[in-house]
């Protein structure tokens, strides 16, 4: 069975159909991208997956279970946590408590107690700062724990808002064009980080993006959009191969 299945998925805004008959595969630990040109409707998948948007028709499966009409908190409790092409971060707090966010739905303390620092609040609390700080180890942003998240250098704070997100340890990690407004070094750097999060925690990955080599670099399979359709599916080294992508990208 499929980590993730999506059969038939459609969405239309205002009569125009942004996603058509989207299928979609993706067996547990693959890394597999979803790519095609600007206004293709790669992140309307996304936001169909996430729950952002209810799909017109089709059925979305994450491990067998079906969540095509649950709402965003609800999918990602099931197992689904994303990023975005634009950073986003809670950018006056620290590192640390970055991680703490995404950790808040795990360890859990009513508000009574937070308010008067009674019952389980110390030791949830003890709990919460020590797994966000093996977080942070695991991605060697431990050492900066305590800034503010607006003073990281660009590519650390992509590799924070990761951490960040598998925080809340899901079952697949959706990456909207993380390598968006960086440089050739910073690119490197987040491919370690992909091969890491891969490794550390034998997790499932979605992937958007437009630098082909970094597709090419870490993709194992891909699907391509053009104007809502599937253009293509397979082997990563065929799909970029095959002369209606080529024409797709380059007119």
């Amino acid at each position: 069975m499929a980590l993730l299945e999506v059969n038939n998925l459609s969405i239309s805004f205002g009569g125009l159909r942004a996603v058509g008959d989207f299928n979609l595969k993706i067996e547990k630990g693959e890394l597999y991208g979803l790519i095609g040109p600007n206004g293709a409707g790669k992140t309307t998948v996304f936001n169909l997956l996430t729950g952002v948007y209810k799909p017109d028709e089709g059925i979305i499966k994450l491990d067998g279970q079906d969540i095509t009409r649950k709402n965003t908190i609800e999918i990602n409790h099931a197992g689904i946590a994303r990023t975005f092409q634009n950073i986003r971060l809670f950018k006056q707090l620290s590192v640390i408590d970055n991680v703490k966010v995404g950790l808040s739905e795990r360890i859990k303390y009513s508000l009574f107690e937070s308010i008067f620092h009674i019952g389980s609040y110390r030791a949830k609390e003890k709990e919460m700062e020590e797994e966000a700080l093996r977080l942070l180890k695991v991605f060697d942003l431990d050492g900066e724990k305590d800034i503010l998240a607006s003073n990281l250098p660009y590519g650390k704070q992509r590799k924070l808002e990761i951490a960040r997100a598998m925080a809340t340890n899901p079952k697949l990690l959706l990456l909207d064009e993380p390598a968006a407004g960086m440089n050739p070094n910073e690119t490197k750097e987040l491919m370690d980080t992909i091969a890491l999060v891969r490794r550390e925690f034998d997790m499932t990955i979605l992937l958007i993006e437009h630098d082909m080599k970094l597709v090419s670099g870490i993709c194992e399979k891909l699907t391509v959009l053009n104007f809502g359709r599937v253009l293509c599916q397979g082997e990563t080294k065929e799909v970029l191969a095959d002369p209606e992508v080529i024409k797709a990208y380059l007119g």
